[in-house]
């Protein structure tokens, strides 16, 4: 982004002039392609219609409108998104992947396991732009490509006691070889949920913060895997993780490495990323984790029942309507 006043909000139905003024703008200055953009045809209604029936989100720069997106809700917990449109004078500032990782967050917390969108074959570099995003072609339809991605599972959770279960009940599906990532600002719970992972895993304590030490080896009391807690915050560079030698114990230990975004995930070709978002109210101490697999290895590991054990029930908080008869282009 070029600048801090960046505010993201969901869209409502009176917006929808605006979000059209966008969308057209965005579409009306793309290179020509075979078939005119479908988004040239939509009108006030229709985009009314589509907040209506799905959602849409809007960022503002400095108090201005400069991007949109719209979102469908579809049946087995499908969050598809399309119109991702960003004014020609804000393009290259980062603001649709900033939508689009709200988008998919937004669609988390609703219970949605996977969005999905068309790229249209007539622009490869829109197909590369979401792929290097974590997209991967899904199927060809007529004029493009659907592109999809799981979305990180969304785990509300109130209270310190209970980010301590979570980590309790996480422990359940790990083994040795696993590289936790934990992220989070100070105090957003990434020790507590530590804590919880070593009494699921049965091994000696006490798990505390091993800012000092840089890493703390705890051993199983039960024959199973170790905890390896690592502290990267004081690191500059992922040589400087590599420099306490985790090779020695990653494969037969489960490895958390706390701040450690940008830094471990060289570490092994499958990891999970913890992703810990304090609420935006002071006064509430919700936490919002999000699990997000990378690898073969979390390819087929259900995370999913550790939402269910917090928000009772998978289908997402409101219905599924079908919002398009056909595929509908991204920007």
């Amino acid at each position: 982004m070029t600048t801090d006043e960046v505010q993201l909000r969901l869209a409502g139905i009176d917006d929808a002039p605006d979000l059209l003024a966008i969308i057209r703008s965005a579409f009306g200055v793309r290179r020509p392609a075979s078939t005119p953009p479908a988004a040239m045809s939509d009108s006030t209604e229709s985009v009314r219609r589509r907040i209506a029936e799905g959602a849409g989100v809007i960022v503002a720069v400095n108090g201005e409108d400069a991007g949109c997106l719209l979102l469908g809700f579809e049946p087995d917990q499908v969050l598809t998104m399309s119109r991702v449109s960003v004014l020609p004078t804000h393009q290259h500032e980062g603001i649709a992947a900033a939508m689009a990782r709200a988008a998919a967050e937004y669609g988390a917390d609703l219970g949605f396991r996977r969005v999905e969108l068309m790229a249209r074959a007539d622009f490869p570099e829109l197909v590369t732009w979401w792929q290097l995003r974590g997209f991967e072609v899904d199927r060809e339809v007529p004029g493009g490509f659907i592109l999809g991605a799981e979305l990180p599972v969304s785990i509300p959770v109130p209270t310190p006691e209970d980010m301590r279960r979570l980590g309790e009940l996480l422990a359940a599906h790990l083994r040795g070889g696993d590289l936790l990532v934990a992220n989070g600002e100070l105090g957003a719970g990434k020790t507590t949920l530590a804590q919880g992972l070593g009494v699921g895993l049965h091994v000696d304590g006490p798990v505390i913060s091993p800012t000092f030490v840089l890493a703390r080896n705890h051993h199983s009391s039960v024959g199973g895997p170790d905890l390896v807690h690592v502290d990267a915050y004081r690191m500059g560079s992922a040589a400087e993780l590599e420099d306490i030698d985790l090779d020695s114990s990653m494969a037969d230990s489960v490895t958390l490495v706390e701040w450690g975004a940008g830094l471990a995930e060289g570490l092994a070709d499958d990891r999970l990323d913890i992703d810990i978002v304090r609420s935006a109210d002071p006064a509430d101490d919700t936490r919002v984790v999000y699990l997000r697999g990378h690898g073969a290895r979390w390819a087929t590991e259900d995370l999913y029942p550790l939402r269910e054990s917090f928000v009772p029930g998978t289908a997402p908080h409101r219905s599924a309507p079908h919002v398009a008869d056909q595929p509908e282009e991204t920007e």
